[in-house]
């Protein structure tokens, strides 16, 4: 190629040239260094060629094969020793040469602890002395030094280590439902799914779930270093979700379903769960219904009085029947630093143990959400019970189930809570929900209640429910200790007390409720629900005026 040509075309392509070693430079003498042993390069390449067809791609491989030519030397004089392993000055260079080796020692570094990572960073990356990083970290010098000694053993132990990837780092879990038993967060409504909703926080807990882990082994089951889970660990940790069981591993008292499920048994429960329910429609829900025949007090928005009689038949099955199955739960409750306490649970993804089996019941229709309560603490005669199944047509279960809800239409019913502009938003919600009709009708089944304490109101209300026989208990109680003690034998040690707590405690529960009711609405004792009905199905509000 003529001078002149090749002159051109080194005048227009050197800013270029300047950028790219800007790119890959870390100080501008650098780039200005290698951007001239490009343009050197380029231009006694351009003086031998004749002809050039992509000249774009010509500069970009002779600037690549410069900038290797430079790392490597840069590398080879620039470079420090660990005991006979170089760490770069320049770590980010994509080095050619030896970066398998390069790779290792990286990542043996970020296996290191926090404090020792750092010292190791400040003292070979940042060239510090051991009185610097004294002053800096706040150490002695003697700890440094000592710092710096284990770390060269741990680095020289794991560099030829084979550090696997673990089964979550391959593939992670995910989360199909959350949900808790207890209090959320006060004034925020947040729960298991606000600290265990990312899928990173999801699977650091799942990993000390079947046996306790350090940071340094949850890091090689999710297949990252330690660098990236260190702050999730302290988070996780300080509102409760790890818990450590030694100096340095954890556990969690999270309850995860088991990654398979056995049809067969979930059939038999549920066969012994529908016997219960119609021995319970022969024999308790007439006792139940006798009892608040003559309640009065009650406003029912459609006049069925069902609907009231329907909600304390549920709560009387769910409550008063329930099997005795005393636990200390404490040690189960999540305290998270914001003044939630609850039991945290998660469903994961099933698959079947006995896939050929064909289960007689479907247990996605005794599904729900409750007991819910809501008090209020602005108006002390008012709460609410209720629990969302599929007799009911509220939607977003508890989280969409608003204290304010029922604040508002307390103040509509004593009148403050006047149609404007200003309180457009609250009739608007309650039109939503279906509590207050287009035509201004309360859509709630409501209790008079004549104390401040509504709770306290609401326990003693249904405290006057009826006992089952005595007897009836005692006659269950081995077959659902059989059932719990199986179904322990799905979950890690530490969960199965809570395991057995919660299916003795559950067996006779919500879905013998519902299964009830099924009976109920099916053989034509309760008339069957309207649109408008199900608003308000097992829903109760305690006020203590009601609706004219």
């Amino acid at each position: 190629m003529e001078k002149q040509k090749a002159d051109e075309i080194i005048t227009e392509y050197l800013p270029k040239l300047h950028g790219f070693a800007m790119r890959k430079c870390y100080s501008t003498e650098e780039a200005e260094e290698l951007c001239a042993e490009i343009a050197q390069e380029l231009y006694r390449s351009l003086l031998k060629v004749p002809e050039i067809y992509n000249l774009d791609g010509y500069i970009r491989r002779i600037s690549q094969h410069v900038y290797a030519k430079y790392v490597a030397y840069k590398k080879k004089h620039l470079g420090v020793s660990l005991d006979g392993m170089e760490i770069p000055y320049m770590q980010e260079f994509p080095f050619e040469e030896d970066e398998e080796e390069l790779h290792l020692l990286r990542r043996e570094i970020a296996y290191l602890s926090k404090n020792r990572r750092k010292i190791v960073f400040l003292y070979y990356y940042e060239n510090k002395s051991i009185k610097d990083i004294s002053k800096l970290l706040n150490l002695p010098e003697g700890t440094v030094k000592w710092h710096l000694n284990k770390s060269r053993n741990e680095i020289k132990e794991g560099f030829h280590m084979e550090r696997k990837i673990g089964r979550l780092g391959l593939n992670p879990i995910k989360a199909v439902n959350f949900a808790h038993d207890g209090m959320p967060d006060p004034g925020t409504d947040t729960a298991t799914e606000y600290y265990l909703g990312d899928k990173l926080s999801l699977n650091i807990v799942y990993s000390v779930y079947h046996s306790p882990k350090n940071t340094e082994e949850i890091a090689e089951e999710l297949g990252i270093t330690p660098v990236f889970i260190e702050d999730k660990i302290a988070f996780l940790e300080n509102n409760g979700f790890l818990v450590r069981v030694d100096k340095n591993r954890f556990t969690t008292y999270v309850k995860f379903s088991p990654r398979t499920y056995s049809p067969e048994l979930s059939d038999r429960k549920l066969q012994l769960q529908q016997e219960i329910a119609k021995r319970l429609v022969e024999e308790y829900v007439p006792l139940v219904r006798d009892a608040v025949r003559n309640m009065a007090d009650v406003y029912i928005p459609s006049g069925n009085r069902e609907l009231f009689e329907a909600a304390v038949i549920f709560y009387a099955i769910a409550e008063k029947c329930a099997l005795p199955c005393p636990i200390d739960r404490s040690i189960y409750e999540i305290k998270t630093g914001r003044g939630g306490s609850f039991i945290a649970a998660i469903d994961l993804e099933q698959e079947p143990e006995d896939p050929d089996y064909i289960p007689r019941f479907d247990p996605a229709k005794y599904l729900s959400c409750g007991f819910m309560v809501r008090n209020s603490t602005k108006y002390p005669h008012v709460n609410s019970w209720s629990v969302d199944s599929k007799y009911s047509s509220r939607q977003g279960t508890w989280q969409n189930n608003l204290y304010t809800d029922y604040e508002y239409l307390y103040e509509f019913m004593n009148g403050s809570l006047t149609a404007s502009t200003v309180n457009a938003e609250k009739f608007k919600r309650l039109r939503d929900r279906g509590y207050l009709t287009a035509d201004n009708k309360v859509n709630i089944v409501i209790v008079k209640n004549d104390t401040p304490h509504a709770l306290i109101y609401q326990h003693a209300y249904f405290h006057q429910l009826p006992e089952p026989e005595e007897n009836f208990k005692r006659q269950y109680a081995d077959k659902v200790l059989e059932f719990a003690m199986q179904e322990a034998k799905h979950y890690p040690p530490q969960m199965q007390d809570l395991i057995i707590h919660y299916t003795v405690q559950d067996f006779i529960g919500c879905t013998v409720a519902l299964m009830v009711l099924d009976i109920l609405y099916e053989n034509g004792t309760f008339r069957p629900l309207t649109e408008q009905e199900k608003v308000t199905s097992t829903l109760l509000m305690f006020s203590d005026i009601l609706p004219e």
